[in-house]
């Protein structure tokens, strides 16, 4: 038995989220830091089946039904077809997928063809997120994507007639020199293809990454006023169009909200499979090796691909949850901020935030403030 096993045998979890990275990009956008590597052609068997050995670990330490399964990177699609048909038919193989309502997929435009399309409709794939992230030419050059809007178009078109009825297409805003105008096209553009989802996220500068370090040379600046002015666009257009703003970056559809991330939100366990990957299980949370080399060494040797372990207290445990759920339609229960009165009349004083059935919800107006209101409680 692994290392892992070993060590989380004595669980009596059942685990009902799996979160599988795919590390491999055709090109690395210089905004992502999420961990990438260039793809390799004669690294991606071997590396698919350390992901299948993973998860044969991972069944033998825990109970595993799972609710929701989410394939992330990366750029799971820039695998080929027999290579997305193995690790997919390999799952199905390993896991009781009587429980599953969500099994998501992200995929970039260009990499998805319609044989590739079939193929995960076929295996099970209900869900695809789509990583558009702008229809404007001169934006997608700057954002380092390998697609342009056409491609992104016809991806999208490709992905419906393989019978996929729950789409998520990812946008970003408060782009370096990107207009009112522009996101408001996005938005519109976006509407006119009707998919259930859509998650809009504002540009971070991250370190590590090459807008970072352009922005620390002054070539890129952040205007907190022009996001927020970003935000509200996206909140009122999104809306009039019958998306209901469930997270602060994510609308949905009625039925068609991300059933994976709002595990995530909620505090409930999940595992990870590939390298970079955390699993909170728990009071522990460990990462994998952020290597996909050393990752598949480690697993097709029968080793444990953890990198880093941390053990989880109650109060970090709390102030997760406060954070995240305050980030949701839902909001906080108001059983977690009992020693929080005076903040809280201070904020509803501010209206920014309100209470409703149990819960502190933020405001229309407190939304554009989320990460301040959630700071004053963590």
């Amino acid at each position: 038995m692994s290392e892992r096993a070993n060590n989380n045998c004595a669980t009596v979890a059942m685990i009902r989220h799996i979160y599988v990275h795919i590390p491999f990009c055709a090109r690395i956008c210089p905004y992502c830091a999420f961990y990438k590597d260039l793809l390799d052609r004669s690294e991606t068997a071997r590396f698919c089946e350390a992901i299948l050995r993973d998860l044969d670990q991972q069944c033998a330490a825990f109970a595993i039904m799972p609710r929701s399964i989410y394939f992330g990177g990366g750029t799971p699609t820039a695998l080929s077809t027999p290579q997305l048909e193995f690790l997919l038919g390999g799952f199905r193989q390993r896991l009781d997928l009587s429980a599953l309502e969500e099994w998501t997929v992200e995929a970039n435009p260009g990499s998805v063809s319609a044989r590739k399309a079939a193929s995960l409709r076929k295996l099970g794939v209900n869900r695809i997120s789509l990583g558009v992230q702008s229809w404007d030419e001169d934006l997608l050059k700057l954002l380092g994507r390998e697609h342009n809007a056409p491609q992104a178009e016809k991806s999208f078109q490709i992905l419906r007639g393989a019978g996929f009825s729950n789409i998520n297409v990812d946008l970003m805003f408060g782009l370096p020199g990107q207009t009112i105008e522009q996101w408001k096209v996005t938005l519109e553009k976006t509407i006119g293809l009707q998919p259930e989802h859509v998650s809009a996220y504002c540009l971070t500068y991250e370190e590590d990454t090459e807008f970072f370090l352009r922005q620390s040379r002054g070539e890129f600046r952040q205007d907190a006023d022009t996001d927020a002015e970003f935000f509200e666009m996206t909140m009122s257009i999104l809306e009039g169009a019958g998306y209901k703003h469930y997270e602060i970056s994510n609308y949905a559809r009625s039925g068609c909200s991300s059933r994976h991330n709002r595990a995530y939100w909620s505090g409930e366990d999940y595992l990870g499979i590939g390298p970079s990957a955390f699993s909170t299980v728990e009071m522990r949370r460990w990462q994998n090796l952020a290597d996909y080399r050393a990752y598949a060494d480690q697993v097709l040797s029968g080793q444990s691909p953890i990198g880093s372990r941390e053990n989880l207290t109650k109060e970090i445990k709390r102030a997760e949850r406060i954070s995240l759920s305050l980030r949701t339609c839902e909001g906080v229960p108001a059983a977690l901020l009992t020693d929080q009165s005076k903040a809280i009349e201070e904020f509803i004083g501010l209206e920014l935030l309100r209470q409703s059935n149990g819960h502190f919800i933020l405001t229309q107006k407190g939304k554009s403030l989320a990460d301040s209101v959630a700071e004053a409680f963590v």
